[in-house]
């Protein structure tokens, strides 16, 4: 654990840290630019920034939050931050965010960050005991400081809505700052919390997914996939986010074939679709006294087309 200069404890848990001036002046010259900035669980916002030099990734900067000031990493800058803010909900065509870079961070406040993140374990098991005294049903995830020690930020996971004032007086009581409990899904508790898939990479959800789409069995029924939970759920217990990224693919591909269960008239006569192989382009076909043939979708095309001429004939 790293502590903190004599100069950072003297000022208190709720002030922040001096601005430096020779780590990032605001300057009137260079045009403002748009930067992603990347705070703690994966939460990601955009911000204006006026900042002289101009920034580059992986630099750690202050910026304004709520009531307060925090602390973050560049994530994307211009071009690459426009078209990621692109999906952003509200935001209008061109226009930069409202919400501002203060300035570049000092190691000091780099410094005050690591402790913060230090403390948050500590913090998230003391809030698990008091959710047991509070005899509350719900599920501590984790615990987040903003950077000015403003405000903590409690994420909880909870089957129901969940009745917590009287564990936020205890919490404020303690901490002696705003306190927030956020409810989260169990999809978005995954993908603060990060790990691995079932493909034995980073959880798609947090590494790079922005927008959690829900995901229900019938994407696996489209797929041809297992219905086995245990075998289409991911880490955090819900249908894997991947079921949806090849959908629209098999949701095409499919409409070339009949459907299974449809009858067909072929050269046999009337025989029912069993299954179809979209990347094969093989159909397997059951006659009315039970046997089984596999066909190619241009042998079945053939072979209906040829049933219907023989049909009108008579």
């Amino acid at each position: 654990m790293i502590d903190l200069p004599r100069s950072e404890e003297a000022q208190g848990p709720d002030r922040a840290a001096e601005p430096t001036p020779a780590h990032g002046i605001i300057s009137k010259g260079p045009e403002p630019r748009l930067i992603e900035v990347l705070f703690k669980g994966k939460r990601r916002d955009f911000y204006t920034a006026h900042v002289a030099p101009p920034l580059r990734l992986r630099e750690y900067v202050v910026v304004e939050a709520d009531r307060g000031q925090d602390l973050g990493l560049v994530s994307a800058i211009g071009e690459l931050a426009s078209r990621k803010c692109a999906f952003c909900e509200g935001c209008k065509e061109g226009a930069l965010p409202n919400q501002r870079v203060l300035r570049r961070a000092a190691p000091v406040d780099v410094e005050r960050i690591l402790n913060l993140r230090g403390e948050e374990s500590t913090i998230r098991r003391d809030v698990r005991g008091m959710v047991g005294e509070h005899k509350l049903k719900m599920k501590i995830s984790d615990a987040e400081w903003q950077w000015d020690r403003n405000k903590l930020i409690i994420y909880f996971t909870a089957d129901k809505r969940v009745d917590f004032r009287s564990l936020v007086r205890s919490l404020a009581k303690k901490y002696r700052t705003r306190i927030e409990l956020k409810q989260i899904g169990v999809r978005d508790e995954a993908k603060r919390l990060d790990g691995v898939g079932r493909c034995g990479r980073e959880l798609c959800s947090s590494n790079w997914l922005r927008e959690l789409k829900p995901v229900t069995l019938q994407l696996a029924k489209d797929q041809n996939l297992s219905l086995n939970p245990s075998q289409i759920s991911g880490a955090c217990g819900r249908l894997m986010c991947s079921l949806r990224y090849e959908h629209d693919f098999y949701v095409a591909a499919r409409k070339r074939f009949p459907k299974e269960g449809r009858k067909v008239a072929t050269s046999l006569g009337e025989e029912t679709v069993v299954s179809v192989n979209i990347f094969s382009s093989r159909i397997t076909l059951r006659a009315a006294a039970g046997e089984m043939r596999t066909v190619s979708l241009d042998q079945l095309k053939r072979e209906t087309a040829e049933a219907r001429r023989s049909a009108s004939k008579n």
